[in-house]
């Protein structure tokens, strides 16, 4: 059975207070889904950021149906006592519109500025795991009690209880094989990356990792892990689609801007995470390749919400 479209605006356009609630307004009013925010404080590769659990509150107040979620809780920057707490509330108080977005941390540099230790993927992975099990034990009504190699937690009740149950939906982001499993055994949405972030860059460069064939690995190993598990997973991708009557043109501007010199134009119109054409264009695109890979949750940037928006009002529900 396929999932209806979803779609959702990732902010790193901060702006004012008021700015920052007319854009909520506006996302609501367009028919996205969720309004997402990262979780950094230092300006990277998205310029400044707002504090996440402030921004998403202010903007679940300024409307009514908008769902608000992370992308992603670091979750070497809280211990997860503490986020269970501010995620519990934040479903509370926004009437359980909240998804809740985790990763493991992959931005070196920021750790480094601060000043905390930036552990190998492994032992980073291996801590976020614990640390769902204890955020999944607090959400629920008796006390937690958990021993493991990177947290010890003895007796705490979680409060408030979350109004979405057993939790609010959990996302993963992923694109290595062991996030990927993580997120097959603990997610409710799995947002696949081209690849992992090990190496601090927001984004794989390598034009295979875009790939059907990347893809097709990647949804594979979901399947592998999550068992029967895999079709209560919604699957997402970060996507921009380029608007153009001329999709050759704009696939040949995406290799310039990206520095692929060694694929063709055709090439990167075959690759599934990629999207360009006119809206008729880009909608029978996203059809095909839910009907094919299974993904119904598309988000993009808050630069580009209006733009997108004629895509959200033709298949979003749908």
């Amino acid at each position: 059975m396929q999932r209806p479209f979803r779609f959702g605006i990732l902010c790193e356009e901060m702006g004012t207070h008021e700015a920052w609630l007319t854009k909520a307004r506006r996302a609501e009013e367009l028919g996205y889904a969720t309004l997402l925010v990262r979780d950094h404080f230092t300006p990277g590769s998205f310029g400044d950021q707002f504090a996440p659990i402030a921004a998403l509150m202010a903007a679940a107040m300024a409307t009514t149906r908008l769902r608000i979620g992370s992308m992603v809780f670091d979750n070497d920057y809280r211990h997860p006592v503490i986020l269970s707490k501010e995620a519990a509330t934040l479903d509370v108080l926004s009437g359980g519109r909240l998804e809740l977005g985790l990763g493991a941390g992959w931005m070196g540099k920021e750790y480094e500025q601060a000043g905390m230790s930036f552990d190998p993927p492994g032992t980073r992975i291996a801590r976020l795991e614990e640390a769902l099990h204890i955020l999944k034990g607090l959400f629920a009504p008796e006390p937690v009690m958990f021993s493991g190699k990177h947290y010890t937690i003895t007796g705490i009740q979680g409060f408030p209880h979350p109004l979405q149950q057993p939790h609010p939906p959990i996302l993963i982001g992923a694109g290595g094989r062991r996030m990927l499993a993580l997120a097959a055994r603990e997610a409710d949405i799995v947002g696949i990356l081209a690849g992992p972030l090990n190496a601090g860059e927001p984004t794989a460069t390598d034009p295979d990792a875009y790939s059907a064939e990347s893809l097709s690995r990647k949804i594979a190993w979901l399947r592998e892990f999550a068992q029967e598990r895999f079709s209560h997973l919604e699957l997402s991708v970060l996507s921009s689609p380029r608007f153009t009557s001329n999709r050759l043109q704009g696939a040949r501007q995406v290799a310039q801007e990206r520095g692929w010199s060694s694929i063709s134009a055709e090439d990167i119109l075959k690759m599934p995470t990629i999207f360009i054409g006119t809206v008729d264009e880009v909608a029978e695109q996203m059809m095909e390749r839910r009907e094919r890979f299974g993904i119904s949750y598309y988000m993009t940037f808050d630069r580009v919400m209006e733009a997108y928006a004629p895509l959200v009002a033709r298949l979003a529900g749908r």
